[in-house]
């Protein structure tokens, strides 16, 4: 990603600056919203979402924080005594959580990740970023790769949003105009505003706790729980077989 794509890293380098800064997101649809703004990316342990607190407490052992942003997520289990290497395709969000003390973070694509990293015993994907899979056929591959880069008992710990848990019109044509082109419904095609700065179209898979279950079939993984907060929802997810593989 160059500077002039890095919208999200300008963001959140802006808001490191004490600059006031928001967030735009633009779907493929036209439809275009307010994010929570960069405060999102910088909170600390306290102010997280009920549903993140309860689910980060399964981190263990050696940690990689996928999309780690502005880096709370390293930042909290890095204070915890994990050792922690934290990766975004963003080079602006990589230098801010570097700024920020983040003592492993690296440039790299979700995709990239591989057993060259080393073995990890907790994957990490917040702020709904088990939306980087992109789409499910992409999700199982990248499932594969996990299950062959972490150890015997690792976990995955996610956070999606359930796409359906809406009655907004907007939404619900969307999800229609998504199955009419044999996409899942909530496999969102949007891009990221800020300023004069955006970034490149991208795919984001969001997925109801029963999809997140049956893409997870075949993959050597399987969901032992979820911990929920409303729509917005976060999964650990162990090593094992499913019912059906």
């Amino acid at each position: 990603m160059t500077k002039d794509w890095d919208a999200f890293g300008r963001e959140i380098e802006d808001h490191l600056k004490g600059i006031p800064a928001t967030e735009i997101v633009e779907r493929d649809d036209g439809y275009i919203d307010l994010s929570g703004g960069p405060a999102a990316y910088f909170a600390p342990y306290r102010s997280w979402m009920d549903c993140e607190r309860e689910a980060i407490c399964y981190a263990k052992g050696r940690v990689l924080d996928i999309g780690c942003g502005a880096g709370r997520v390293s930042l909290h289990l890095q204070g915890k005594g994990h050792d922690v290497l934290a990766i975004d395709v963003s080079p602006l969000a990589v230098k801010v959580t570097k700024a920020r003390g983040v003592k492993k973070a690296r440039v790299m694509k979700a995709t990239a990740v591989t057993k060259g990293l080393g073995t990890f015993d907790t994957i990490v994907m917040y702020g709904n970023n088990f939306g980087l899979f992109e789409n499910p056929v992409r999700a199982k591959w990248m499932l594969r790769r996990f299950h062959a880069m972490t150890s015997d008992d690792a976990r995955l710990i996610v956070q999606s949003l359930d796409p359906y848990d809406t009655k907004a019109k907007h939404h619900l044509e969307y999800h229609r105009r998504n199955r009419a082109r044999g996409r899942m419904g909530g496999q969102v095609r949007l891009r990221v505003r800020y300023k004069n700065y955006a970034t490149p179209w991208f795919d984001y898979l969001l997925v109801s706790r029963s999809e997140m279950k049956g893409i997870m079939k075949g993959t050597g993984w399987r969901v032992a729980h979820f911990t929920d907060s409303g729509p917005i929802y976060c999964a650990v997810i162990e090593k094992g077989r499913t019912e059906n593989d």
